[in-house]
């Protein structure tokens, strides 16, 4: 895990005085601000030349939308972790945000401290959202789940066998937990959790927890 003062952070917002100043904010608070972007294109292009390990990015941008943003970078970057904060709490936009690939939602009116100790948390993986927002996202996980999948194929009886650890971390994923709660549960360190995960994930052919809580409902594993 990478601790907070190699951490490098882009700031991605169309209003200058406000992506400055959480740039400032982050960079007091110990973290390596490699860039900064004011429209959709830029963030692409910058975000694909520094690599950064977090993205915090706004959804109203000029060029690109802030949705298209993620949903290419989170393909085009498979260490990169997005944490959206928007000025919007709108259900609609939360869901499309986690949809294109982001790790977590954070309001505008977000403490400077909840702010960094959110950077620091999606950094790792977990999802972080302001207060009311994470039980939509997970309502949305599984209304997901329940919608028909593709057709069972000749593969699904090759369908790649999963330790009995890595099924108990994936049942408290799907439960909604974060990754400090699974390893606080199941008595193991948050980088052992990260790393049944990151098996999981490997060993499914999946790409991130949004696919991955989707497996994990529809095989009834959130009821267990």
């Amino acid at each position: 895990m990478t601790d907070r003062q190699t951490l490098k952070v882009m700031v991605v917002d169309d209003h200058p005085m406000w992506r400055d100043a959480v740039a400032r904010d982050l960079t007091e608070a110990g973290f390596d601000v490699v860039a900064t972007a004011g429209d959709g294109a830029q963030a692409v292009r910058r975000a694909k030349a520094v690599a950064p390990d977090v993205l915090v990015l706004d959804l109203n941008l000029p060029e690109m939308p802030g949705v298209q943003v993620c949903k290419e970078l989170v393909g085009a970057l498979p260490g990169l972790r997005v944490l959206v904060l928007s000025a919007s709490g709108e259900h609609a936009d939360v869901l499309e945000a986690v949809k294109s690939g982001a790790t977590g939602y954070l309001l505008k009116s977000a403490s400077t401290e909840e702010l960094t100790d959110a950077v620091r948390r999606t950094a790792v993986g977990d999802p972080v959202f302001t207060p009311g927002l994470a039980g939509l996202v997970l309502g949305e996980y599984r209304r997901l789940a329940s919608e028909p999948g593709p057709p069972a194929g000749a593969d699904e009886p090759k369908a790649p066998q999963l330790t009995d650890r890595e099924t108990e971390v994936l049942r408290l994923v799907a439960k909604g937990l974060s990754y400090k709660q699974i390893a606080e549960r199941l008595v193991i360190s948050h980088r052992t959790v990260q790393n049944h995960v990151q098996n999981t994930l490997g060993k499914l052919q999946l790409h991130n927890r949004v696919e991955l809580v989707r497996y994990a409902i529809e095989r009834g594993l959130d009821d267990v």
